[in-house]
C-alpha cells in the first residue's frame, strides 16, 4: 500500500476523553474515530488490523470443523420471552418496535436465535454433533460506556453455537474449542491465562474464560505458581483449613467504640490488624428473612458465591437498615453473631480463627476475645470471598493475583436453551431428546484493543506481527530530490509485494522524523530507509519496532526476508 493513497490520519496529541492505552493510542493512530457514546467507526488502517483477526479466528474455527453461519442482529421479542432472557437482560438490551408494533431486540447475543435454527432444520440424531459459527455486530448498551472498544455499546464478536446427543459429546467439543483458541492467541501472539469462570447471565455448567494479561485488565485472575491452576478471581475456590482452632486466649469482652462503623475505624479505635477482625454482612434469604454472612476483617465479599448458596436469594439482595435494626438491634457496623436469632453463614478463613473482635450488635459497641463455640453456637462455613496473594489453590500451590482482559468465553450450556425454545431430535430408537448445546464466544474487536494494552511503548503500538496493519514499511530519504532514491523504493516495493510481504511505501513526501514517527505510533513491526548514501553501499537500514537501534543490511530481498523471519 502506498500512503500517499491510503487515509493515514495521526496525531500527537492525547484525546482528553480517552482514559486507556488503547483508547488514546487508537484514536492517535487513527485507527477508530468516535460517532457516539460506545460507537465507533474503523478507518482503513484499524479494518486491516480487524480483518486479519477475523482470518486467524475463521481458519481456525474452520479447522475445528464449525461451519459458518450469518444470523440476524436484529431479533424478534418472542425467542428472547420465550427463553426468559428479555426482562432478565434488563437495560442491557436495545429493544425496538417496528411499523406493526412488533418488538425486536438488537441481539445482545444469539443463543435463541441458533436455536431456532437448528429447531428448524435438525431433526435426527444422524445430523449431530454440529458447531455452528458466525463472526457479527453485536450492540449490549453499556450504562457507562468507556475505554474505547474496551467497553463499546457496539462491537464485533466470533459466536458458535454446538448441539449434541449427550454430555460426554459436549464435553468432547468444548475441549476441542478450547484448544481452538489457545491456537488463535498463540498465533496472534499474546500473552495470556485461561481460568475457570462464573457462566454468568447465559448459564450453563462447566466455564472457562481466555484473559490477555495486562496492567489495565478489568478482572483479577488468581494464577497458581505452579501453573496447574487458574480462575477469575469471582471463582476462585477458597478451602476450609487444616489447622486446628486455637483455644480461647481470653474472656469475651464488650468495647466501646463510638463513631466506629468500618473495619479500619475499628483496627484504629482498638489497635488491632485487620486479620483478627470479623465483619458481618446481612444479605437476605429467599424466603425473605435476613443471613448473616461472617468473614474476615481484611476479606471482601464474594457476591457470585454468596448467591450460589442454598437459601440465599437469586439476585443477591443486601438487608435494608430498617430489616437489620429489627433484627440485630443496631445498624449496619456494629454487627456480629453474638445472641442472634437469625441463619449464620460463615467464611472458611474465620472457621479456625480465635479471639476475634466482632460488632456487638449494639450501636458503638464491638466484642474482642470472640470465638466460635464459647460465645455463639457454631454456624454454617461456606466458601464466602475473594482469593488474595498467597493464598493456597486447591493443590496448595501459592496464588499470585495478576490483572488480564477477557477476550474469550466458552460455556457448557446443556439443555438450557434447547428446552426452553422446545428443540428436540430423534435419536436412534426413534424416542425424541433434548441436545446438549455448548457456546462459545470470542470478542474480534476486542481483542485489538487488549493486543495494544499488551503490547505498546512510549511511542506507541508494538503490534504482533500477525495483526499488525503492515508487516514492513519503506521509508525513502530526500525521494523528492533523487530519482535512484525512487527508482529503489518502487523496485523493492514491488518485490516486497510480489513475494507476498504486507508491505507500505511512505510516499508522502514527509520529513524523515513525521515518518518514522508515524511508522511507530501505528506499530509496524519491521522499518527500512532507503537513502542514497546506502544505495552508493548496497545496504538497507534496518530496525525492528521494539530495536533500540538501527542496523545496516545488504540491499536484497533475501537479507530483509531472514530479518522478517521468513
Amino acid at each position: 500500500m502506498r500512503l500517499s493513497a491510503f487515509a493515514l490520519s495521526t496525531t500527537k496529541e492525547t484525546p482528553a476523553d480517552a482514559e486507556i492505552v488503547s483508547h488514546q493510542l487508537m484514536l492517535r493512530a487513527g485507527m477508530i474515530r468516535k460517532l457516539g457514546a460506545g460507537l465507533y467507526t474503523w478507518t482503513p488502517l484499524g479494518i486491516r488490523v480487524l480483518r486479519k483477526v477475523e482470518n486467524i479466528v475463521r481458519e481456525e474455527m474452520d479447522a475445528a470443523g464449525a461451519l459458518e453461519v450469518l444470523m440476524p442482529a436484529v431479533q424478534p421479542a418472542e425467542l428472547w420471552q420465550q427463553s426468559g432472557r428479555w426482562d432478565a437482560m434488563g437495560d442491557l438490551m436495545l429493544r425496538m418496535t417496528d411499523r406493526a408494533e412488533r418488538q425486536y431486540c438488537f441481539g445482545p447475543t444469539h443463543e435463541e436465535v441458533i436455536t431456532d435454527y437448528a429447531k428448524r432444520d435438525i431433526s435426527s440424531y444422524k445430523q449431530l454433533p454440529v458447531n455452528f459459527y458466525q463472526i457479527q455486530t453485536k450492540f449490549r448498551d453499556e450504562i457507562r460506556p468507556r475505554f474505547g472498544l474496551m467497553r463499546a455499546r457496539e462491537f464485533i464478536m466470533k459466536d458458535a453455537y454446538s448441539f449434541h446427543m449427550d454430555d460426554a459429546d459436549l464435553d468432547r467439543e468444548y475441549h476441542v474449542m478450547r484448544a481452538a483458541y489457545a491456537r488463535i492467541l498463540d498465533r496472534i501472539g499474546l500473552d495470556y491465562r485461561v481460568v475457570a469462570a462464573d457462566s454468568g447471565a447465559i448459564g450453563g455448567a462447566k466455564s472457562e474464560e481466555f484473559h490477555v494479561l495486562a496492567q489495565t485488565g478489568e478482572d483479577e485472575l488468581a494464577v497458581a505458581e505452579n501453573g496447574r491452576y487458574a480462575a477469575n478471581v469471582e471463582a476462585a475456590l477458597t478451602m476450609a483449613s487444616e489447622t486446628p482452632r486455637p483455644a480461647p486466649g481470653g474472656e469475651l469482652r464488650k468495647v466501646d467504640t463510638p463513631g466506629v462503623a468500618t473495619i479500619a475505624d475499628l483496627c484504629a479505635a482498638l489497635d488491632l490488624p485487620a486479620e483478627t477482625t470479623a465483619k458481618a454482612i446481612v444479605v437476605m434469604g429467599d424466603d425473605d428473612k435476613p443471613v448473616l454472612l461472617v468473614l474476615r476483617g481484611d476479606h471482601s465479599l464474594n457476591e457470585i458465591k454468596a448467591e450460589g448458596i442454598d437459601g440465599i436469594a437469586t439476585p443477591l439482595q443486601f438487608a435494608e437498615e430498617s430489616v437489620i435494626r429489627e433484627h440485630f438491634g443496631a445498624g449496619p457496623g456494629s454487627l456480629g453473631p453474638v445472641n442472634v436469632n437469625v441463619r449464620v453463614i460463615a467464611d472458611y478463613a474465620v472457621q479456625n480463627a480465635a479471639d476475634m473482635a466482632v460488632g456487638a450488635n449494639y450501636d458503638g459497641a464491638h466484642f474482642v476475645n470472640f470465638n466460635w463455640g464459647r460465645d455463639a453456637i457454631e454456624p454454617e462455613f461456606a466458601d464466602l470471598r475473594n482469593v488474595v496473594a498467597g493464598d493456597p489453590s486447591p493443590d496448595g500451590s501459592p496464588l499470585s493475583i495478576l490483572r488480564g482482559i477477557e477476550v474469550g468465553h466458552v460455556f457448557q450450556l446443556g439443555d438450557k436453551y434447547s428446552r426452553a425454545l422446545e428443540l428436540s431430535v430423534l435419536d436412534e430408537n426413534g424416542k425424541s431428546i433434548t441436545p446438549q448445546m455448548g457456546c462459545y464466544g470470542f470478542g474480534v474487536s476486542r481483542i485489538v484493543a487488549a493486543a495494544i494494552e499488551q503490547c505498546f511503548d512510549d511511542a506507541g503500538i508494538c503490534w504482533p506481527t500477525a495483526i499488525a496493519p503492515f508487516e514492513l514499511v519503506i521509508i525513502p530519504i530526500k525521494a523528492d530530490k533523487s530519482a535512484a532514491v525512487r527508482k529503489a523504493c518502487d523496485n523493492l516495493y514491488a518485490e516486497c509485494r510480489n513475494a507476498g510481504i504486507d508491505v507500505a511505501l511512505d510516499d508522502r513526501g514527509l520529513r524523515p522524523g513525521p515518518m518514522f514517527a508515524d511508522a511507530e505510533l501505528i506499530g509496524i513491526p519491521h522499518r527500512v530507509v532507503i537513502s542514497d548514501r546506502g544505495l552508493e553501499a548496497g545496504t538497507l537500514e534496518y530496525k525492528g519496532r521494539r530495536d533500540s537501534d538501527n542496523s545496516q543490511i545488504e540491499y536484497s530481498l533475501e537479507a530483509l526476508r531472514q530479518k522478517l523471519g521468513r
